[in-house]
């Protein structure tokens, strides 16, 4: 309706095939942060949600789902494949790790790294929320439990946790950064939905042929992608405003005890 186009084929624009571009596009943004390690993990599909003392980086390539969690990648097994015989679908949860990101990433107000972060995620196809750090979890802590204390460290100020995921006023605080963001499931099923047709009557649709019962486990790579584009974006930006004079968090007496 607002550009005048139908294509019920569900292609171009509306299709996941245009996160390709994006993948390509994280691969030439890595070269820009080789330092930067970037790693995504599918953590809860459905009602299944992983263990993270069982968290295995390595695990991640031995299973089709992304998962960190061995045990609970046999139990989406069966429970995906259940919910594909059913003609159904399901959503999932995908977590994105950045480590050894550099701190001062980011700006206060107009070029938050968490806002671009957030922008970039949720223009990923079928994702409907995003979180940074804790995310809306920080909603039932107290100051106490919410705060990443911190304590001197062998070059400089270390933090004690990571509620915040990294990310501090818009700027990279120099630990991990972490973000979490949920894809909805897909509307193409085989239960008939009520809807209306392009003339408006009320009709009932039903999707055959393909049917991808959880897109949440493609989206894995796509949130890495999208997150190396970030950060090299903000990495060239910071790189531009400040060049190698900036002694961002110490003064120049610290920066340079500490080699800065």
């Amino acid at each position: 309706m607002k550009y005048g186009i139908r294509d019920p084929r569900g292609s171009g624009r509306a299709s996941a095939r245009e996160t390709a571009s994006r993948v390509a596009a994280g691969a030439v943004a890595r070269k820009i942060i080789p330092d930067v390690k970037i790693r995504g993990a599918l953590v809860q599909m459905g009602e299944i949600e992983i263990d993270r003392d069982n968290w295995d980086w390595e695990e991640i390539a031995r299973n089709p789902f992304f998962c960190p969690d061995a045990k609970a990648a046999k139990k989406m097994e069966d429970y995906l494949d259940g919910i594909r015989k059913s003609g159904s679908s399901i959503g999932a949860v995908i977590e994105v790790v950045a480590e050894n990101v550099p701190a001062g990433l980011g700006a206060p107000i107009y070029a938050k790294l968490d806002a671009e972060l957030a922008a970039a995620m949720m223009s990923i196809n079928a994702v409907k929320g995003v979180e940074i750090g804790a995310g809306f979890a920080s909603a039932k802590f107290t100051g106490e439990q919410n705060a990443d204390e911190m304590r001197k460290g062998n070059h400089g100020p270390a933090f004690l946790s990571n509620h915040a995921g990294g990310i501090l006023g818009g700027i990279s605080t120099g630990a991990p950064v972490v973000v979490r963001f949920a894809v909805k499931p897909t509307s193409s099923i085989l239960t008939p939905r009520a809807t209306v047709d392009r003339y408006g009557a009320e009709r009932e649709v039903s999707t055959k042929g393909r049917h991808d019962p959880c897109v949440g486990i493609r989206a894995v790579p796509i949130g890495e992608a999208m997150m190396a584009c970030v950060i090299a974006d903000q990495f060239l930006r910071h790189r531009g405003q400040v060049g190698k004079t900036s002694h961002w968090p110490f003064p120049p007496s610290q920066a340079r005890k500490y080699g800065i």
